[in-house]
């Protein structure tokens, strides 16, 4: 499973893992792919230095990356507190009132949120970038657009390559013009921000619109047949990231939510704004299902929502309230029935790809790849 893609970044299969677990990450670069680690839940600089560590100890020299959120459009403001100040007073409310007819349980007296996404505000991605340059991190990606110029320039002296995540061609071009490495085609079907067209339509209409500028193939990819489709698309590799979600090596640290992904069908997913103010596909609960009621309130843009949701997230996830407990994940959550270490998925990936060859093969009269 070789591209000019994984030549290019030395490693074995084209296979991009992004993960917000530091351990997942590290396994996916040792198994033979790249394993890219999610900076936005780190709201201290020293905390993503200590993982990045651990990561340079722990990937034998393989390569690896880091996923970071600088949004095109900003909410400007000094700090995070006077940010926190635009949200209205009936949003707080609405927050309060949901989480009291579930009986939620405040945090007790002194602790803070665990859950704040401080992170999708450009100047603490900057702050992680900062820390992350002196890292040999190979692969920048920004999930929300083009990279400012600066950053990317900064990447590229840094000799690592840059990716952005695409939901159309138009926004495809717009990477390409901006100097982007690798444009990520993410489709409908993916977990966390999505647009709203299909993997099976984005992927060859943005490998047309940038050609010759690799592309990876990303949203409801969890097989190897389903690998050898993005390729046959024109892709250069994958992006992966709800399959990793219930391998031995992620920290959920969430009996209940593990046993919801384990049970949950693609169809228990839903596309909403409830969690960050963009469309962002996540578990289906009571939670997602309040913000989406058309009495309720609209959901703030980003960043607000996800500063006004933040404790009451961090709340639900501690006392694992089962009918509001959620996460960003994508619609292959079907596939996601058991927990398995990182290789072992890996190992299925690769054999269902080879499968997939095979078969191809037959069905135009090859064996081994040469004609019959």
């Amino acid at each position: 499973m070789e591209t000019e893609l994984s030549q290019r970044l030395g490693i074995e299969h084209p296979i991009f893992g992004f993960t917000p677990f530091p351990a997942v990450a590290a396994a996916i670069s040792k198994a033979g792919g790249l394993g890219v680690l999610g900076a936005v839940r780190y709201g201290a600089v020293d905390d993503l230095a200590r993982d990045l560590d651990w990561l340079d100890a722990r990937t034998g020299g393989r390569p690896y990356g880091l996923d970071v959120v600088m949004p095109a459009k900003k909410v400007d403001g000094v700090s995070v507190a006077e940010i926190e100040a635009m949200i209205p007073e009936g949003h707080r409310q609405f927050v309060r009132d949901t989480l009291a007819q579930h009986a939620v349980p405040e945090l007790p007296p002194g602790e803070e949120s665990g859950w704040r996404i401080t992170g999708w505000m450009e100047q603490v991605a900057r702050s992680q970038l900062d820390v992350a340059f002196d890292h040999p991190v190979k692969l920048f990606a920004n999930a929300l657009g083009s990279p400012p110029p600066d950053v990317t320039q900064r990447a590229h002296d840094n000799g690592a390559l840059v990716a952005a995540l695409a939901g159309s061609a138009r926004h495809a071009r717009r990477h390409q013009e901006a100097g982007i490495d690798i444009v990520v085609a993410q489709g409908y079907e993916a977990g966390g921000h999505t647009g709203e067209i299909t993997t099976m339509v984005l992927t060859p209409e943005v490998v047309a619109a940038v050609a010759p500028l690799p592309v990876l193939a990303a949203g409801g990819i969890g097989s190897g047949e389903q690998i050898a489709a993005g390729l046959a698309l024109g892709a250069q590799g994958v992006w992966l990231g709800s399959i990793w979600l219930t391998t031995r090596e992620a920290e959920l640290n969430s009996p209940a939510l593990t046993r919801r992904l384990l049970a949950a069908g693609s169809g228990d997913t839903v596309r909403s704004r409830a969690l960050t103010g963009k469309p962002a596909r996540q578990l289906r609960t009571r939670w997602t299902e309040a913000w989406d009621d058309p009495a309720s309130p609209d959901p703030l843009p980003m960043p607000l929502q996800g500063l006004l949701v933040a404790e009451a997230v961090s709340r639900i996830q501690k006392y694992e309230v089962e009918p509001l407990l959620g996460t960003p994940v994508g619609q292959i959550v079907g596939r996601l029935n058991s927990e398995r270490p990182v290789q072992a998925v890996f190992d299925d990936l690769v054999r269902g790809f080879e499968r997939a060859i095979t078969r191809v093969n037959r069905i135009a009269g090859r064996e081994g790849g040469r004609p019959r």
